[in-house]
């Protein structure tokens, strides 16, 4: 397939929004929610986000960066929101952003942001397979696609 025939797909695809309970079984022994279960959910919203916009099988390549800042406790709301911000050949990175909800206000506090990279696969062969190209729509979308190209760019070097 060539560069020109690849289709053309809106960032407002891949976008997923997610909510999640904060249950005993999520937390650690201060009542807080687990980092770890944390970053399960956080994979679980970059890879709906990665297989919207690649309509087939991804898997997580790489975490660049995961930054907690507030911890969320037993009881509370997750939202999570996620989107793709960049599709090269057969990769894409993902944005997410959390927040803890609360249920008497609906007041929003950021809790995490984090940038994953997937990669589509062939289902048949498992292979990495292409993926359209994505067509940022709003000055947002070009601000995400232009810091995440940045981003790659730096991937690249660091890993040769």
């Amino acid at each position: 397939m060539t560069e020109e025939a690849r289709e053309s797909i809106p960032a407002a695809r891949s976008v997923v929004e997610m909510s999640q309970i904060v249950m005993p079984n999520d937390a650690n022994p201060l009542g807080n929610l687990m980092g770890g279960v944390l970053m399960n959910w956080i994979d679980i919203a970059a890879a709906i986000a990665a297989g919207r916009h690649a309509r087939g099988t991804v898997v997580t390549a790489s975490v660049d960066q995961l930054d907690f800042t507030n911890p969320v406790r037993v009881g509370s709301v997750c939202v999570l929101k996620s989107k793709v911000n960049y599709a090269g050949r057969t990769s894409m990175e993902c944005g997410v952003k959390v927040w803890n909800e609360d249920r008497a206000t609906g007041r929003r506090t950021h809790v995490a942001s984090a940038y994953l990279t997937f990669v589509a696969l062939d289902s048949g062969t498992g292979r990495p397979r292409r993926v359209g190209r994505l067509v940022p729509e709003t000055d947002e979308d070009r601000r995400r696609y232009a810091e995440a190209e940045e981003r790659r760019k730096l991937r690249l070097e660091q890993n040769g």
